[in-house]
């Protein structure tokens, strides 16, 4: 493929942005339908948007370790480990730190800390379009003050698509330099 005149760069966004294409049409059709047809509101929307946020996000992130390595266990265990990571280890630590500085103020540490997952700021943005947040207390009504405002809401998605612009122009550099 790569001997005919086609540009790495060209491929390798057309091969990203049709496994992208075919899954988040996917999660539409399992998720979105029937949200739509037994719960179309705000929160059903939402729910679905980041749904496919989240689904671009760990599909240019599963790209970038594809391109990291040529062994293809070991980019199935890196995609993996994001995972992970971003679901159930970074909850621990972040609860961790919450509750090893329980006497300071955390709120803004935790809304920066929160930016550095994708998966708790979709959450949270979930969290508060059920209006839930009086669960979480002082807390939450931090975060239904800052993502519960336009300007909260367009930050959080300028977030989650620099989580998905970041790691896919990184595996694109990182694919067109590669030896093939």
């Amino acid at each position: 493929m790569f001997a005919q005149s086609v540009n790495r760069g060209f491929f390798f966004l057309s091969e990203f942005f049709s496994v992208a294409f075919l899954l988040c049409m996917v999660f539409c059709v399992g998720v979105g339908v029937p949200v739509l047809v037994y719960g179309a509101s705000a929160a059903g929307l939402t729910l679905i948007f980041t749904g496919v946020v989240l689904t671009m996000v760990f599909i240019s992130l599963a790209f970038f370790s594809a391109v990291l390595t040529r062994d293809k266990a070991k980019a199935i265990g890196i995609a993996l480990l994001f995972w992970f990571y971003f679901s159930l280890i970074y909850d621990g630590l972040l609860l961790w730190i919450i509750y090893s500085f329980s006497d300071y103020p955390l709120e803004k540490i935790t809304l920066a800390l929160i930016a550095l997952n994708p998966v708790d700021l979709a959450r949270v943005i979930m969290l508060l379009q059920l209006d839930i947040s009086a669960l979480m207390g002082y807390t939450g009504a931090f975060y239904k003050q800052f993502f519960g405002s336009y300007l909260g809401l367009l930050l959080s998605v300028f977030i989650l698509s620099l989580w998905i612009v970041i790691p896919i122009w990184g595996a694109q550099r990182i694919f067109s330099k590669k030896d093939l």
